[in-house]
């Protein structure tokens, strides 16, 4: 098997995930998934394509993220596995459709007005 590059978004985060054959080790930035991730949540959300598809000692995962926070990058990590999941066996996206992991995400934040505190809390309005 070949090298499967596959990339995955969710708000500012941008992955980039290299699937390779292997015994199931995920790198990401150069360190251990359970290193970069420290909570079992963002864990297992990285974990879910490959547990939906029971290949968590199949491959191993090399992955690059930047930007947004540690919950986007995870989420934007699942779904490049996802991607990549199904480019390996078609029959795999009957498994992930349903869980929702083959949907980007298009939510983004919504950006800061002028004359207001924020993108929807304005200043206190004063009668007199």
């Amino acid at each position: 098997m070949e090298r499967i590059h596959k990339i995955g978004r969710r708000k500012t985060a941008i992955a980039r995930v290299y699937v390779t054959a292997g015994e199931g080790k995920i790198t990401v930035n150069k360190k251990d998934m359970k290193d970069y991730f420290t909570t079992a949540t963002l864990q297992y959300k990285v974990n879910q394509p490959l547990m939906l598809t029971e290949n968590e000692n199949t491959f191993d995962i090399n992955v690059n993220v930047i930007g947004g926070g540690i919950t986007g990058q995870a989420e934007a990590i699942r779904l490049a596995i996802s991607r990549a999941m199904c480019e390996i066996n078609e029959e795999n996206r009957l498994s992930l459709k349903p869980e929702g992991l083959l949907t980007r995400d298009p939510r983004m934040v919504e950006r800061k007005k002028y004359g207001q505190k924020k993108a929807r809390k304005k200043y206190q309005f004063s009668k007199r």
